[in-house]
């Protein structure tokens, strides 16, 4: 499981590294499945029997360093080796290209610790599933959606996701907003705002594709921009919401009677990745439409 980023004195005491990369290292505790053999494994295997069951320490970990430091962070505990090894596979898949283009220690510290705290968030928000009203946790997004953004009381949010969003050639880790009619976006990061509102009427394509430097990225693009998204803890859930978002405003559009469509304009198309083949391009039953003069 992701566990918010604590600081860790010793790396090596009692623990063994199994990878590394320059950022990550995974770990196992001395003694873990071989058998308890050796000092640290009856050391290990004592402060077990000590500590109650909820208090046992996981045998696998992740732990966060800069290449230039000697501070580590712990960001993933795991109780089997599958568990670890899931989230190691998304760190090395997701993050690894996107910190090599940072310049600063500090802001990939800040970087990696804010997505790790917004992986928990959504997790959490996940999980928290009741069959009654909204969970506490989405009524208190949907209120920070409506002030973030000027949102009326009507404007109602539909889901939010832990994402960076790309803006110039540094990513900006923050919260993607869903809606019935906006795609938005903020960040607060190292003292800098982000912040984006596109309506959904506006979009003229979705793209989910992959390049060397981001391998799961959603491309959205209007008449006069492109903006790009990535770093997301389940891409696949966040772009099929987003499509279908697309879909019903297109469908009120085309039911407005003040509409017409505009055959002079592209149909609104998105990308999907085909297996093993760079992207694919898919025709929409969408157009774009404007306003009768």
């Amino acid at each position: 499981m992701w566990v918010s980023p604590e600081d860790v004195l010793l790396a090596g005491a009692l623990w063994i590294t199994e990878r590394a990369n320059p950022y990550f290292i995974l770990q196992k505790r001395k003694g873990h499945g071989d058998g308890g053999g050796g000092l640290a494994g009856l050391l290990v295997g004592t402060l077990d029997v000590v500590l109650d069951s909820s208090a046992r320490m996981a045998p696998y970990r992740i732990l966060y360093q800069t290449p230039d430091s000697l501070a580590y962070w712990t960001i993933a505990h795991g109780t089997s080796r599958k568990e670890i090894t899931e989230h190691w596979e998304w760190l090395e898949h997701n993050l690894l290209q996107t910190l090599s283009i940072f310049e600063n220690e500090n802001d990939i510290t800040t970087f990696v610790k804010g997505k790790v705290q917004g992986i928990i968030a959504e997790y959490n928000k996940n999980h928290d599933v009741k069959e009654d009203d909204d969970t506490d946790k989405f009524k208190e997004a949907s209120a920070k959606f409506r002030k973030l953004f000027g949102m009326p009381e009507e404007e109602k949010l539909v889901n939010y996701y832990s994402c960076s969003y790309w803006k110039g050639k540094v990513p900006r880790q923050g919260w993607l907003y869903l809606s019935i009619n906006h795609l938005c976006f903020y960040s607060y990061l190292l003292g800098k705002e982000a912040k984006l509102v596109v309506r959904w009427a506006d979009i003229t394509q979705l793209e989910k594709s992959a390049t060397l430097l981001l391998p799961d990225m959603i491309k959205v693009s209007t008449r006069n921009n492109e903006h790009v998204f990535s770093v997301f803890l389940n891409i696949n859930e966040t772009f099929k919401l987003a499509e279908q978002l697309a879909n019903i405003a297109m469908r009120q559009l085309l039911d407005n009677k003040g509409f017409e469509q505009d055959r002079s304009l592209p149909k609104l198309k998105k990308k999907v990745p085909q297996e093993g083949v760079g992207t694919q391009e898919v025709s929409k039953e969408l157009m774009v439409v404007r306003a009768h003069q």
